[in-house]
């Protein structure tokens, strides 16, 4: 038994003595950065972290905040879990989301829909442009036949059981993970229907900024993709940034890009009438 185990003083001094450690991949408390957009003060920052390599990060966001993921070396994977802050019954709905717009392939001016036909999120900007509505994340049977490993406290996690993390922390259960999309890891659909993963890696720095239309939780799982190819657990950090921002106007061109955005921001806008 070691030093630290047998004696509890040793175990505290050891804990007190690594107190201003920082590692790459941690909340940053207060939140700093020193890359906002224009326009943005460093007073409205809410959330500075870097999420590990196979690591999870969840927070919840006021209406009218951004969130500015960045895949800061070009191989992370950013499993998205949406959830309203106020009720979280009402959820992300992929199927919605791709069915309501028409389109399966999220980019800038896209939206993320509820189960309840109202804006949870919208893409502000996008560099990145490989993102997947179909997949969904890896679990703990998918690992293990790709990996060997699969468990959540082994070498190699997967991406539902870090979703149950962050969701349990919220006090939701099982049950409330649902189906997720996944940024900076795409897929298409080929002619014949076969599924053609975009897995990289990419070039570093690719970014997605999200606007927050309502009150949300997010929930982020950086592990691979479900589909990626390579033999090996591969995945590197991902950077969260977010600060407080206005509340969508009715001119926003986001809003007023099509008849179905109109409709389900109006949603919005009724529910926060109440």
């Amino acid at each position: 038994m070691t030093a630290t185990l047998a004696n509890p003083n040793a175990a505290r001094d050891h804990a007190r003595a690594m107190a201003g450690t920082v590692v790459e991949a941690m909340p940053k408390l207060p939140p700093v950065a020193n890359d906002l957009p224009q326009g943005v003060s460093t007073d409205d920052i809410v959330w500075e972290e870097t999420i590990a390599a196979g690591g999870y990060a969840t927070r919840r966001l006021s209406r009218g905040a951004r969130l500015r993921l960045i895949d800061s070396k070009g191989d992370a994977c950013a499993g998205l879990q949406v959830f309203n802050a106020e009720m979280p019954t009402e959820r992300l709905n992929v199927a919605d989301t791709v069915k309501v717009q028409w389109n399966a392939y999220l980019g800038a001016g896209k939206l993320l829909l509820s189960d309840m036909g109202r804006v949870l999120l919208s893409i502000e900007a996008d560099t990145a442009g490989t993102h997947d509505a179909f997949c969904g994340t890896s679990n703990a049977a998918t690992n293990l036949a790709r990996y060997g490993e699969g468990r959540n406290s082994g070498a190699y996690p997967n991406g539902r059981d870090r979703f149950l993390l962050g969701a349990a922390k919220h006090g939701l259960q099982r049950r409330d993970v649902h189906p997720c999309i996944n940024l900076f890891k795409g897929v298409t659909i080929a002619e014949d229907g076969a599924i053609v993963p975009q897995i990289g890696p990419f070039a570093p720095g690719r970014e997605v900024t999200l606007r927050a239309e309502m009150d949300v939780i997010v929930v982020i799982a950086n592990c691979p993709h479900v589909l990626d190819p390579r033999p090996e657990w591969s995945v590197t950090p991902l950077r969260a940034t977010a600060w407080r921002g206005p509340v969508t106007t009715e001119d926003d061109s986001i809003r007023n890009a099509t008849p179905e955005g109109q409709r389900a921001f109006l949603n919005v806008e009724d529910y926060f009438r109440r």
